[in-house]
């Protein structure tokens, strides 16, 4: 019981939400089957740096960046459907492997500190980001599309149609299921795809690599004393964080047909980290299942919070405040126990 504690105090939220919200089975199928495909790569990406003892990577903010300004380039250029998202997914590659060596480089500078280190990191890119996209393009950087650039002819509009990529792979192979007396629509290929990542993350731990970055993760000491290139091996495992970070915004984004240019990152970082931790993982150890059950218990926790405050009080913005708090209150209960358990070991100290 106290292993499993918070997946079942979320759980039992969320049951208690349904019943006080009378929500319909068949519109909490819909929603979750939805929400599952979109949101569980970006709980995924967490996973490698954890084992790899780097812990909760704030900096997935990078890489969802960096799939933006890839949705951002194939809209520009007119390339839409299923085409245009392939594309996209592979211009975010290298821009994503870039931005990944460069905050696994900040990392090994700042080692016992990764946490807190990708937080601040991710604030500091979001103003480069900022600044490209508001004073450079159209001025520095060619950019002539009067659909995406302000009136006055340079920086990018606030919000960007996504129409050209929506649903691009959702409706790959567009499935509707028969349950609760009503046709529920399945994003089969998104899910498929999700799965697919879920077995290679699984296949690559069983890996020389996966197994030297396990062994880190146990004690960094004694794996560079076994002859495990311990730097190279955290910029590589921070480099694969930041490329499944920038898919899985493009999974999100081709869902949602709309970026919000200059927010829809932002809270990449927390949604997922709440998601991951509210399954029972920990800073140190994840798992591909529990990814999976966080992404499902915290999203339906999204879906159910606004209909229950409204039930309750008349407000759904109750609601909504109440999921913000309660993806912020897991994080931060998760790094109280992570610096509770470090100051309980002898001799050591607890990374921030």
């Amino acid at each position: 019981m106290k292993r499993f504690a918070v997946p079942i105090l979320f759980l039992t939220l969320c049951l208690a939400g349904i019943l006080v919200a009378r929500i319909e089975p068949l519109f909490l199928a819909t929603e979750m089957s939805i929400r599952f495909g979109r949101n569980s790569l970006l709980v995924l990406a967490l996973i490698i740096p954890i084992l790899a003892g780097l812990g909760l990577n704030f900096g997935i903010t990078i890489g969802a960046m960096a799939g933006q300004i890839a949705a951002i380039l194939i809209v520009h250029w007119g390339i839409g459907g299923l085409p245009g998202f392939a594309l996209a997914a592979l211009v975010a590659l290298p821009i994503a492997v870039v931005f990944g060596w460069l905050v696994g480089w900040l990392f090994n500078m700042a080692k016992g500190r990764e946490m807190i280190t990708g937080l601040i990191a991710g604030y500091f890119a979001n103003g480069i980001y900022q600044f490209v996209f508001l004073f450079l393009a159209g001025t520095l950087i060619p950019f002539r599309n009067e659909t995406m650039i302000l009136p006055q002819g340079f920086g990018l509009r606030n919000t960007i149609d996504l129409t050209p990529i929506q649903y691009a792979l959702d409706d790959l192979l567009p499935v509707k299921l028969p349950i609760f007396g009503g046709n529920v629509r399945i994003p089969v290929a998104t899910i498929l795809v999700v799965l697919a990542f879920c077995l290679a993350i699984v296949a690559f731990f069983r890996t020389k690599l996966g197994q030297e970055l396990k062994a880190m993760g146990q004690d960094a000491h004694v794996a560079a004393i076994a002859g495990i290139p311990v730097d190279r091996n955290r910029i590589t495992a921070t480099i694969l964080s930041t490329v499944l970070g920038a898919w899985g915004q493009l999974l999100f984004l081709q869902n949602m047909g709309t970026m919000n240019t200059y927010n829809s990152h932002e809270q990449v970082g927390m949604f997922a980290i709440a998601a991951l931790l509210v399954s029972g993982a920990t800073v140190k150890k994840a798992t591909v299942a529990q990814a999976l059950i966080g992404t499902i218990l915290f999203h339906t926790l999204f879906v159910v919070s606004p209909l229950a405050g409204k039930a309750l009080a008349g407000d759904a913005q109750i609601g909504e405040y109440f999921r913000v708090f309660v993806a912020y209150a897991v994080i931060t209960l998760a790094l109280v126990l992570h610096a509770w358990q470090g100051r309980r070991r002898p001799g050591s100290t607890a990374p921030a």
